[in-house]
């Protein structure tokens, strides 16, 4: 698998999926998914609520992921995980790794050769971006996947230059 690191919008990708970083409720949020929920219009919304009403009515468990369409997104997948709230109490690192996991099993399900990830948790959920950083990366290059190219696109400089970190490359 190729792994490159973009810094710029997610929601402009080129891409067969991009991910999502949701909220449990899969009904919009900021950062991330508001972005995405704007951006690709209201068919989105339409069947996240319809994956809840369904599926998840408490809500998506934090870790797991599931598909809708990409709407009006140039990518023709939204994946949708919900990643842990940083804890400095409680390691919350497998649930984040399961993000990026369940993701990929998700986009193997839909036959998705390409995939955008965002800084998962790394937003308001507050998680540290070195740290999540190098657990996005290091679970993306250890899970088993049909995915040939995997991108982690990120908004500001300061994410770019952790994941550039943790990527290896100078």
């Amino acid at each position: 698998m190729k792994i490159t690191l973009i810094r710029g919008d997610i929601t402009e990708q080129q891409v067969d999926a991009v991910v999502n970083a949701a909220n449990s409720s899969l009904l919009g949020g900021g950062g991330v998914d508001g972005a995405i929920h704007r951006k690709g219009g209201p068919e989105i919304l339409d069947e996240c609520r319809k994956l809840r009403a369904s599926h998840y009515g408490g809500g998506l468990p934090t870790g797991q992921a599931v598909a809708t369409t990409g709407g009006l997104l140039p990518a023709e997948w939204v994946i949708h995980t919900v990643g842990p709230v940083y804890s400095a109490a409680e390691d919350r690192s497998a649930q984040l790794a399961s993000c990026y996991r369940e993701s990929l099993r998700v986009a193997d399900d839909l036959g998705v050769e390409s995939i955008a990830f965002p800084a998962v948790s790394a937003g308001v959920y507050g998680w540290p971006m070195q740290d999540a950083a190098r657990i996005a990366v290091g679970t993306v290059r250890a899970t088993p996947t049909k995915v040939t190219d995997a991108r982690f696109v990120l908004f500001s400089t300061d994410a770019y230059a952790a994941f550039e970190h943790a990527l290896g490359t100078p």
